[in-house]
């Protein structure tokens, strides 16, 4: 018996999948770690830790490769320090998975990083469509004064894995206010190549290949 075709509405208003049965938020006080300014943070965290910094409604139709988990991402605007608001960040533990943002309000970028330290950073305006490709980290990052909010959809099996950011001591750019209305990519001299060992366990198969 083949499964029901379904049908929901988007609140771009308020970043809402409607009738999503998954929901799951990020306060402030979740973010500990992520940002290079520490004061600023702690300053935040004085004001807003308990305030939701992003949120992720979604529908899992079923837990196959050829099933869709599909849902919409709305994250707040503004900066710790110089350092844009971002979110936590994660690969897919079934590493050749891709996934699809869709942006419908709000300016963001995409940063991604490849299991050997790669960067591409892509910027994300309404209308636009980015594609992550298998095998590599991913970030959303909200760059402009308005809430940002995203479509997304990947396949239910792709699962996340969030630690390896953490495990190399963040990401290995971060994403800064250039002081002139625009933003720059600074290095992280806080983060630490992936061993060979990890980067073949990311890639599976493909480094056999």
């Amino acid at each position: 018996m083949i499964e029901e075709p379904s049908l929901f509405d988007v609140s771009v208003a308020e970043g809402r999948l409607q009738g999503a049965e998954g929901h799951y938020r990020k306060h402030y006080a979740d973010l500990a770690g992520l940002y290079a300014d520490q004061a600023s943070f702690a300053a935040l965290l004085a004001e807003k830790a308990g305030d939701i910094a992003y949120e992720v409604t979604s529908f899992t139709p079923g837990g196959k490769t050829s099933d869709l988990i599909m849902g919409v991402t709305r994250m707040e605007p503004g900066q710790v320090g110089r350092e844009f608001f971002l979110t936590r960040g994660h690969i897919h533990a079934e590493g050749d998975r891709p996934e699809l943002y869709y942006t419908l309000a709000g300016r963001g970028l995409m940063q991604m990083e490849s299991p050997e330290g790669e960067v591409r950073l892509i910027e994300m305006k309404p209308g636009q469509v980015c594609y992550v490709p298998p095998f590599w980290i991913h970030r959303s990052v909200n760059l402009g004064s308005e809430t940002l909010v995203m479509f997304f959809a990947y396949p239910a099996d792709s699962g996340q894995d969030y630690g390896i950011i953490e495990r190399s001591g963040g990401m290995r750019v971060r994403v800064m206010d250039d002081g002139q209305g625009g933003w720059v990519a600074e290095d992280n001299p806080d983060w630490r190549p992936r061993s060979a060992a990890e980067v073949a366990r990311i890639m599976g198969d493909e480094v056999a290949a």
